[in-house]
């Protein structure tokens, strides 16, 4: 009989499990290059729809928005379904408007079409979900902390990727208008490639799949719903909408931004905005790691202590860049943001599986929807006919210290965890 792995070898993929692990995160990633897909083709979608800046701001807008309500249903159903049927199901269902969204002709139909894309930002639970069925509560967190990271590489690398693919089909003597709808193909066959690697090579769970093994929910208790009066998990969701938010918007905006302000042509924006993603490869991982050696040291103060430390940083570091006069100085302080942020997301899922070891998921829920939420406010920033985007860099720079000092006199207290609670932790599970 399978059982949980208490090593992760990222370099092998033997078993089922570690077979898993490497499927998920790709699945995952290619949801995100293509969710973000058209961010570093908004220059040209821009001038071809006619869109304004409130109506570019309206459509990041939407999609993030559809993702937070995804994310709730998605969470269910990989309970119901299993996380492999619920993958395959995603993919091939969030693939369509993937497709289809060539068809937009005006700024109504892009928009519904940027909605329904958002769907496939849900992707993240199933990768933690799924990881965390397949190793031991010892690993789960790192494991899922790299999981998340590399899976968020594809808002990254798409940014670099998608212009190439846009400037080689204008080579091959295709209009830009054109050039951009044919592009979006590119993200939708990998999402079918992945479908079928997702149902032909991994199972539920290390001893096969649901209905293989006769699997059902085993906790039919109540919602506790008394953890909603509970500020510490405020304090986190705070967090959470100023790191993850600020990601997920920044994906957004950055090739707009380069290109507005420092005058960078299209491909040169992706690749710049490309980097910012690239910092996934190893950043969230490092602040969950921190957080565990923090954690392991000082206790819960230690935790809460670095989480505000990293913030900080981040909103300083959001602030250089609103300001930078030059692009050597924008690229120099993006990258420290993006450090800080990054490591600011594994961070505060450093607390989150300890501050209520009785409601581990519904306070990963609520956390998770903090960081989604965040970043559809900070839309309404960028869309904005009155405020620019150096504007909006330099508030949200100024909100993020603020809610750095809110973490900081937030006492985190940890838990007794009983055993059954350390089985039902998911790390990050709606991250």
């Amino acid at each position: 009989m399978e059982k949980q792995l208490t090593k992760l070898n990222i370099f092998s993929l033997k078993g089922i499990q570690m077979r898993t692990f490497h499927i998920t995160w790709l699945m995952f990633f290619v949801c995100f290059f293509g969710w973000f897909g058209l961010a570093p083709l908004m220059p040209t979608i821009r001038a071809e729809l006619h869109l304004s800046k409130g109506q570019v701001g309206n459509t990041i807008i939407a999609s993030v928005a559809a993702t937070i309500i995804a994310r709730l249903i998605i969470g269910k159903l990989c309970d119901t379904w299993g996380p492999r049927k619920t993958a395959v199901r995603l993919l091939i269902v969030g693939s369509l408007p993937v497709f289809l969204v060539g068809l937009a002709h005006d700024y109504t139909s892009f928009l519904l079409f940027r909605l329904a894309i958002g769907v496939i930002g849900s992707s993240f639970v199933i990768t933690q979900f799924h990881t965390s069925m397949m190793f031991a509560p010892n690993i789960k967190g790192t494991a899922n902390a790299v999981t998340g990271g590399w899976g968020n590489l594809g808002g990254g690398v798409t940014n670099m990727v998608m212009p190439l693919i846009f400037a080689a089909i204008v080579g091959a003597g295709y209009t830009k208008a054109e050039a951009w709808r044919y592009a979006m193909i590119v993200p939708g066959v990998l999402m079918l490639a992945i479908a079928f690697l997702y149902w032909k090579f991994t199972k539920d769970t290390p001893n096969g799949n649901y209905d293989e093994i006769g699997y059902a929910k085993t906790n039919p208790s109540k919602t506790d719903w008394s953890i909603l009066a509970d500020w510490r998990v405020w304090a986190l969701t705070m967090a959470y909408a100023m790191c993850f938010g600020m990601e997920i918007t920044f994906d957004n905006v950055a090739s707009l931004h380069f290109v507005d302000t420092f005058h960078l042509s299209q491909s040169s924006a992706g690749f710049w905005a490309g980097i910012f993603g690239f910092m996934n490869l190893f950043a969230r991982a490092l602040g969950g790691i921190v957080s565990d050696k923090v954690g392991g040291k000082f206790g819960m103060r230690g935790k809460g202590l670095l989480l505000a430390g990293v913030l900080l940083l981040e909103g300083i570091g959001l602030i250089l860049f609103a300001q930078s006069g030059n692009l050597t100085m924008a690229i120099i302080s993006m990258l420290s943001f993006a450090l800080f942020l990054k490591m600011s997301n594994g961070a505060t899922y450093g607390i989150v599986p300890f501050i209520n070891n009785k409601n581990v998921g519904m306070v990963s829920g609520i956390v998770g929807a903090g960081g989604n939420l965040g970043g559809m406010l900070f839309g309404f920033l960028f869309k904005s006919e009155h405020i620019t985007y150096v504007q909006a860099f330099t508030y949200i720079g100024i909100t993020v210290m603020i809610v750095s000092a809110i973490v900081l006199v937030t006492r985190f207290q940890k838990q007794a965890v009983t055993e059954p609670a350390k089985d039902a932790v998911l790390a990050g599970s709606v991250a």
